[in-house]
């Protein structure tokens, strides 16, 4: 089969697409035929290494995709060969403590499909059958392949861990990337008031296209926390939004209303910050991290999002072959939504060209 595979660690060209052997279900797992898998920049910290984790080469990257059943292993009897699914891809023991309390991303073995074992770029993927759920009907494969990480992600920081309630106030930085939207998507559709912030124009004149209530291109402004402040009246923000680490940390703290709630999932901008204690207990600001969701979560994701037709937003379309231009382009950080990747006869059709959008 075709695969998005890696030798060793290190830089863009080190991403091969080639053929390497099917997999074959074991015990509880079933194999998925992929017709589509979605980028995420964890394909990035997978492929440049991460401390303390090493991988099994050749290792195939992606996290996200959605497709058919085609085998099942000994003991599966949940899921049917011929069902068509998108994978959920955190891994858990289903064991520990946490896990028996619903909370699987609190999980003490927690992993993720292609950082914990082979990933989804990939025709052909071997995941535990826990892990796949019915594809929503009104999505396309390539929609579906998009939901999952980003939109779980999101829906974790706003739902379970900030607790979002009707008619609070968000701040999103970098809308673009496919967490950001995400969470714009379900701020919208729980009726919260968005605040969004980028670099680009364009991607703010998209984003208001897409609900968002006030906008801030953080180059031209001053004080992202001063626009803020200015658009709430004074008041700050109920909840800031924030997958990009230590750039936007002072940012939130100066933003967010007394009371109000930060929550964190990634780190783009870099992994340290310095703290001031005497605004976060002064304030009674709650800081918290979130990392993907629980099986629950992933399961009221999808209600939810099949009640709306929520759809996620793509931003382009190619074969599995041009994995590393997708690749290259998510580096860039030139996409808006996610960046989609179709393999074998599934490509036939789609747009090749890294122009080419949704």
């Amino acid at each position: 089969m075709r695969a998005a595979c890696i030798y060793e660690n290190g830089d863009l060209e080190c991403i091969r697409v080639e053929d390497l052997e099917e997999p074959q279900p074991a015990d509880n797992e079933v194999v998925v035929e992929a017709r589509a898998a979605a980028l995420n920049h964890l394909d990035i910290w997978v492929r440049r290494g991460r401390p303390g984790h090493e991988l099994r080469f050749p290792h195939i990257l992606g996290s996200d995709a959605a497709g058919i059943v085609v085998e099942r292993g000994a003991g599966v009897d949940s899921v049917q060969i011929g069902d068509e699914v998108v994978i959920n891809p955190g891994l858990s023991c289903n064991m520990c403590e946490f896990c028996r309390r619903g909370q699987h991303s609190e999980c003490l073995h927690f992993g993720l499909i292609g950082l914990n074992r082979p990933g989804t770029f990939a025709e052909r993927i071997a995941v535990p059958a826990r892990n796949v759920f019915p594809k929503p009907d009104y999505l396309d494969y390539q929609e579906a392949a998009a939901l999952p990480l980003a939109h779980l992600t999101a829906w974790r920081m706003l739902m379970s861990r900030a607790v979002m309630r009707p008619g609070e106030t968000v701040l999103i930085h970098g809308i673009g990337g496919g967490v950001a939207l995400a969470a714009l998507q379900l701020t919208k559709l729980f009726g919260g008031v968005a605040i969004v912030t980028s670099s680009s124009d364009d991607k703010l004149d998209r984003a208001r296209d897409m609900g968002a209530d006030f906008t801030i291109n953080y180059i031209k402004q001053p004080s992202v926390a001063v626009e803020v402040k200015d658009i709430t009246h004074g008041r700050g923000v109920d909840i800031a939004f924030d997958t990009t680490g230590a750039a936007t940390w002072d940012i939130n703290f100066a933003a967010v209303r007394r009371g109000g709630r930060i929550v964190h999932c990634g780190v783009t901008t870099g992994p340290e910050a310095m703290v001031n204690i005497s605004a976060l207990y002064w304030n009674h600001i709650t800081v918290m991290g979130s990392t993907m969701g629980s099986d629950e979560d992933f399961r009221q994701l999808l209600k939810a999002s099949e009640t709306a037709r929520l759809r996620p937003v793509v931003d382009v379309i190619l074969p599995l072959e041009h994995a590393l231009e997708a690749t290259g382009r998510m580096e860039e950080g030139g996409q808006f939504g996610k960046i989609v990747l179709v393999p074998g006869e599934s490509a036939a059709g789609e747009q090749d060209e890294i122009g080419a959008v949704s």
